[in-house]
């Protein structure tokens, strides 16, 4: 039985990884976000959400939804306890990927969406793995455009913990330039073509 390609999509914050993987849908190639399911599984996961509690306290839910604000503040400046979350949930989100992929087993090509594909690892469960990059100014800009409450401090803070772009251009199988200066749908029309031949 043949199994699905495994593209994986990944880049910096505020790079358009989710532009690009919006575009994918559309040609009706399933995409899986791996953030999102992140924080849908620390919500709903009953299991996570008792080994979460466990190690980093009761705010760390607030009337049975996760308190956001707490943990970031929690674990967002101690590299220890940031390590000690991911690996309570990337196992999580881990299986949860493997339960998809089962129910699309019969697609020839599935899409993981990503911010931390290579830092995690997880990139080396995937076939190829397509950056999105951008400049790092224009990616400020876009952040807080769309994250009002956000600082650039805050934004600069998420881009240093994040691996430098030129590491992660080494790594990557294709490269996707989003800087407004090249038109997206092409190039994404392009690396799709060439998978799929």
């Amino acid at each position: 039985m043949n199994k699905p390609f495994l593209l994986g999509v990944t880049g910096g914050i505020g790079s358009g990884k989710s532009i690009v993987c919006k575009i994918m849908h559309t040609m009706g190639i399933p995409t899986y976000d791996a953030d999102s399911r992140a924080k849908y599984l620390m919500n709903h996961e009953d299991s996570l959400k008792e080994k979460i509690i466990a190690l980093f306290g009761n705010e760390s839910y607030k009337e049975g939804e996760l308190n956001r604000a707490y943990l970031a503040n929690t674990v967002f400046n101690d590299e220890q306890k940031l390590g000690q979350l991911n690996a309570l949930v990337h196992p999580s989100v881990g299986h949860d990927f493997e339960q998809w992929i089962a129910k699309h087993a019969q697609e020839p090509l599935l899409v993981k969406e990503a911010a931390l594909l290579f830092e995690t690892g997880s990139a080396e469960k995937l076939d190829k793995v397509l950056l999105v990059s951008a400049p790092e100014q224009l990616r400020i800009e876009r952040v807080l455009k769309r994250d009002p409450q956000r600082t650039e401090e805050q934004v600069k803070a998420i881009i240093a913990k994040q691996w430098p772009e030129d590491k992660k251009q080494e790594q990557a199988d294709f490269v996707l330039h989003n800087d407004e200066k090249k038109l997206l749908i092409p190039q994404v029309l392009q690396i799709v073509s060439t998978i799929t031949k």
